[in-house]
C-alpha cells in the first residue's frame, strides 16, 4: 500500500509545479470526462472515455503552463493512472502543428511507453520503453529528464535509465496543450488518471516516491561542469595568446637603452648621484641604492663637558656635564615636586616623574627607530629586522638577512631582502609549498602520485604523502572503507558505513537473513515445500508426495500439460510445463466465423472498427498497417497506434538520414553529418597547445572569422574549421 502523503508532493516550490487538473479546471464543461473515485482520496481523479472529447487547455492557460517549462532541460512528468486493457492513448501532449515537443504515450497493443520530443538538432525523436501500463490496474508513473538522461519509474521501481539526445524545449508561444489525447481525432486515452503533474525538477519522482531520494548529481549537473571547463579552456587560450604577445614586446625592449635611476622616499636620484640619508652616505649605482654608515671620530671634550648625541646630528658632540651631587639631590626631591616644577625640570635634565610621556614631548628617534618611555626619560629602540647605527639607537639600518645568512629559505628558492625582513622566491618553473620551500612540480595535481582514490594527497619537496579520507582506513596508498560493526554474512563494505549484502541477506550490516518462504520470494511449486536456509531457501518434496510438476497460479492448481485461457486476459493461452507456466497470444484464424474479434481485430469487418488516415482521405480496416512520417501505424478496433520504424543499427562515427528516407546511413565527412558521437574523454590540441574536449568549438585566436571544432574518431582527430562561412576539415593523428 502507498502512503497518501506520497501523492501530495510536499516540499515542492509551487513555481516549479504544473498541476494539470487544476490549470485546466477539469470537470467543468469537458465532454467524455467525469470525476470518479481515484487510487486515493487526497486529490481528484477523472475517467476519460469515448472518442468525441476535446480536452485542450485554453490559450491563456497554455501560455501560463508552458512558460514554466520553456527552455528547461530538467523536468519530470508524473501521473497515477488505470488504463483500460489494450488501449493505446496519449497521457499528455504539447505540440505545434506536427511538431511534438513533449508527448507521453502508453500503447496497450504493443506494451510500450513512448516519450516523443524534439532534439536540439530540430529532429523528431521517440524513446520507446517496453512496458505494459494498459492492464486495468493502478500504476504510479514518473518520467524524469535531466539533459541527456531519462529515468522511467513505475510504482516507485526504476524500470529504465537511458542516455539520449537532449530535448529541445524552446516551445513556441502558440503551441497547444492536450490531456488524454494527441488532438481532436487521435490518441484517445481510455481509463482513469489522477495527480497529472509536471515538475520543473530533475528528480521529481521523489515527490511521488519519497523513499527514492537522490544520492548522485544529475546528468545536467555534469554537462554544466563540462561546459564550464570548456569556457575556462577558452579563457586560458586567450590569456596564453596575450601573454605571448606581451613577451614579444618585452623581448623587443632589450635593445633599448634606459638610464637606471633610484627612487628613495619619493625623490629620484640619477646614476652615480650621492646623498646623505640619516646617518648613512648613499649612492645610486646601476639602479641600486648602496649606503655606508657615516664614520664618526672620537670627540676630545674639555673639562666640564662630556660627549653626547644632539638631536639632528649623527655623531657625538661635547655637552655641559651635570654634577653627580646635583643628580642625587634631584632624585631625592622628585616625589615632592609639583607638576609645573616637574615639567620645568624635564626641560633642563633627564630626570622626570614616573609615568610621564617623554616621547610625546619630542624625541630624537629617527630612521627605523621607536621611542620608548622609561622611568627617567625617553629612549630609542631599533625596530625588528633593523640594527643601530649609533649607541643611542636613534638611527638604525636594515639587516640584510639574505646576505648574512639569517634566513630560512630552503631548496629551489632565492632569498630576497625586504625592509625589516626577507622573502623566499621560487625559482622559475617551480611551485610554492610553504613560505620557505618550493618544489619542481606538484605530483598531487599532475596525478603522478601513488595515493588511493579515497585518500588525500599532500605535495612536499621531493615527493608527496598520502592520508586516507575520513571514513577510510589504510596507509594512504591503499584505503579501505570502514563500516561500524563490519559487514556480516559475506557482505562487502564499499563506502563508509555502506554494506553490499550477499544474496539472501539484508540490513544495514547484512545481519538479517531474508526468509524467502514467509515473504513469498521463492519459486517452489506443485507439492514442494519451501525451507528457509541461511542466505537462501530450498524446495523439498514432503514424504508421501510425488511432486508431479503441477503449477500453482493465483492459488489454483494447474496440472502438468494443462492448457487454459487467462481470466484477466482472454487473448492469452497458457499451459503448465513441468511446474512452469507458459503463456502466449492466441493465434487468429479469420476464416473461422467464431473468431474472437476482441483478440483478433484484423478479423473485424464492421465500419465502426475502421480508422481514418492522418490525412483524412483514406480508411483502414481493423488490423491493417501502414507507414506515415517514418512511423509504423496500425488500426485496432477504430484506434490508430503508431510507433517508430525499426532501423538497423549503425556502428560508425558520422551518420546522416538522406532526404525521403527514415534510417541513418554511415558517411565519412563529418561536415555532412546529422549526428556525431562526441567522447569527452578524448581531446585534441589547438594551435596554442591547449587540450580541447571532443565536441568543443572555439574562435581561432588572432582572427574573427574562423571557427574551430574538435571531433575525435577511431582513426584520429578531426580538426574542423569554418572560415568565412565555408566548412573545411582535416585529419591529424591522435596524440598519446
Amino acid at each position: 500500500l502507498y502512503n497518501t502523503h506520497d501523492f501530495l508532493g510536499f516540499g515542492v516550490d509551487p513555481a516549479l509545479r504544473i498541476n494539470v487538473f487544476d490549470e485546466l479546471t477539469l470537470g467543468e464543461g469537458f465532454d467524455g470526462v467525469t470525476q470518479v473515485q481515484g487510487f486515493h482520496s487526497e486529490s481528484r481523479a477523472f475517467h476519460f472515455q469515448g472518442s468525441s472529447r476535446e480536452v485542450k487547455a485554453p490559450e491563456d492557460v497554455s501560455v501560463r503552463m508552458l512558460q514554466k517549462l520553456r527552455g528547461r532541460t530538467e523536468f519530470t512528468v508524473l501521473v497515477t493512472l488505470k488504463q483500460e486493457h489494450l488501449n493505446s492513448g496519449v497521457i499528455l501532449s504539447i505540440h505545434h502543428s506536427e511538431q511534438r515537443f513533449l508527448e507521453l504515450e502508453s500503447s496497450g497493443q504493443r506494451s510500450e511507453v513512448r516519450l516523443h520530443y524534439r532534439t536540439k538538432g530540430q529532429q523528431a525523436h521517440t524513446e520507446v520503453f517496453p512496458y505494459s501500463l494498459a492492464d486495468g490496474q493502478w500504476h504510479k508513473v514518473s518520467v524524469a529528464v535531466s539533459a541527456s538522461h531519462i529515468i522511467l519509474h513505475v510504482d516507485c521501481n526504476r524500470i529504465y535509465e537511458r542516455v539520449v539526445e537532449i530535448p529541445f524545449m524552446d516551445i513556441p508561444d502558440d503551441a497547444t496543450f492536450w490531456l488524454g489525447q494527441r488532438n481532436s481525432a487521435h490518441g484517445f486515452f481510455k481509463g482513469v488518471m489522477q495527480d497529472v503533474q509536471i515538475l520543473v525538477l530533475p528528480q521529481g519522482f521523489i515527490s511521488q516516491c519519497p523513499d527514492l531520494n537522490r544520492t548522485c548529481p544529475t546528468c545536467n549537473d555534469f554537462h554544466g561542469l563540462v561546459q564550464k571547463i570548456m569556457e575556462l579552456q577558452d579563457i586560458l587560450a586567450k590569456t596564453s595568446s596575450k601573454l605571448s604577445r606581451a613577451e614579444e614586446k618585452m623581448n623587443g625592449l632589450d635593445g633599448c637603452y634606459c638610464e637606471r635611476t633610484c627612487s628613495v622616499k619619493g625623490v629620484v636620484y640619477r646614476e652615480d648621484e650621492s646623498w646623505t640619508d640619516g646617518c648613512r652616505n648613499c649612492t645610486c649605482t646601476n639602479g641600486t641604492v648602496q649606503c655606508e654608515t657615516i664614520s664618526c671620530p672620537s670627540p676630545q671634550c674639555p673639562a666640564g663637558t662630556t660627549p653626547a648625541y644632539v638631536k639632528g646630528a649623527c655623531c657625538m658632540e661635547c655637552q655641559r656635564e651635570i654634577s653627580k651631587s646635583l643628580q642625587e639631590s634631584l632624585q631625592q626631591q622628585k616625589n615632592t615636586w609639583t607638576q609645573s616644577e616637574r615639567s620645568a625640570l624635564c626641560v633642563t635634565s633627564d630626570l622626570c616623574a614616573l609615568g610621564h610621556d617623554f616621547c610625546a614631548e619630542g624625541h630624537g628617534c629617527v630612521e627605523h627607530s621607536d621611542c620608548i618611555n622609561l622611568e627617567a626619560g625617553a629612549r630609542c629602540s631599533c625596530k625588528d629586522g633593523f640594527r643601530p647605527l649609533r649607541d643611542d639607537n636613534a638611527y638604525c639600518e636594515d639587516i640584510d638577512e639574505c646576505a648574512e645568512g639569517k634566513h630560512y629559505c630552503r631548496e629551489n628558492t632565492v632569498c630576497v631582502n625586504t625592509p625589516g625582513s626577507f622573502m623566499c622566491i621560487c625559482h622559475r618553473g617551480y611551485i610554492r609549498i610553504d613560505d620557505y620551500s618550493c618544489t619542481e612540480h606538484d605530483e598531487c595535481v599532475s596525478g603522478l602520485h601513488s595515493c588511493d582514490q579515497n585518500a588525500l594527497c599532500f605535495n612536499k619537496v621531493g615527493g608527496h604523502s598520502c592520508s586516507c579520507k575520513p571514513g577510510y582506513t589504510g596507509n594512504g596508498t591503499v584505503c579501505k572503507a570502514m563500516c561500524d560493526g563490519l559487514c556480516q554474512n559475506g557482505g562487502t563494505c564499499i563506502s563508509p558505513n555502506n554494506c553490499i549484502c550477499q544474496q539472501g541477506f539484508t540490513g544495514k550490516r547484512c545481519e538479517t537473513d531474508i526468509n524467502e518462504c514467509k515473504m513469498g520470494r521463492n519459486t517452489c511449486a506443485n507439492d514442494t515445500v519451501c525451507f528457509n536456509l541461511e542466505g537462501g531457501y530450498d524446495c523439498r518434496c514432503p514424504h508421501g508426495r510425488n511432486c508431479t510438476g503441477d503449477c500453482i497460479l493465483d492459488n489454483k492448481v494447474k496440472h502438468n500439460r494443462q492448457i487454459w485461457v487467462l481470466d484477466n486476459d482472454r487473448c492469452s493461452v497458457c499451459s503448465c510445463q513441468t511446474g512452469q507456466v507458459m503463456c502466449r497470444r492466441m493465434v487468429c484464424d479469420c476464416e473461422n466465423p467464431t473468431a474472437d474479434l476482441f483478440c483478433c481485430p484484423e478479423c473485424d469487418p464492421r465500419l465502426s472498427s475502421q480508422c481514418l488516415h492522418q490525412n483524412g482521405l483514406l480508411t483502414y480496416g481493423s488490423g491493417e498497417s501502414w507507414v506515415e512520417n517514418c512511423q509504423q501505424c496500425q488500426c485496432l478496433q477504430g484506434q490508430v497506434d503508431c510507433w517508430p520504424l525499426s532501423c538497423p543499427p549503425v556502428d560508425c562515427e558520422f551518420t546522416v538520414v538522406p532526404e525521403g528516407e527514415c534510417c541513418a546511413r554511415c558517411i565519412i565527412d563529418p561536415c555532412q553529418a546529422d549526428t556525431i558521437r562526441n567522447d569527452i574523454t578524448k581531446t585534441c590540441t589547438d594551435e596554442h597547445g591547449i587540450q580541447r574536449f571532443s565536441g568543443s568549438s572555439w574562435v581561432k585566436h588572432g582572427t574573427e572569422c574562423t571557427l574551430c571544432q574538435c571531433k575525435v574518431t577511431a582513426m584520429g582527430i578531426y580538426y574542423i574549421y569554418a572560415d568565412f562561412g565555408q566548412l573545411s576539415s582535416m585529419l591529424v593523428p591522435n596524440s598519446p
